[in-house]
């Protein structure tokens, strides 16, 4: 098994869990933890896009 695709599994899972814990919220809270959520993914994704040449 790819190293990588077993910590995308295990990335998944936890994002899977964390928005499982989250519909289990009032709607206000929900709302407020999706807009966390979704800001979260944003950073990580756009620093993805960074250049890391010196």
């Amino acid at each position: 098994m790819n190293p990588e695709s077993t910590a995308d599994t295990g990335t998944d899972d936890a994002l899977v869990s964390r928005l499982r814990l989250i519909e289990d919220q009032p709607l206000d809270q929900r709302a407020d933890a999706y807009v966390h959520v979704h800001d979260e993914l944003r950073a990580r994704l756009e620093g993805g896009d960074v250049s890391t040449s010196a």
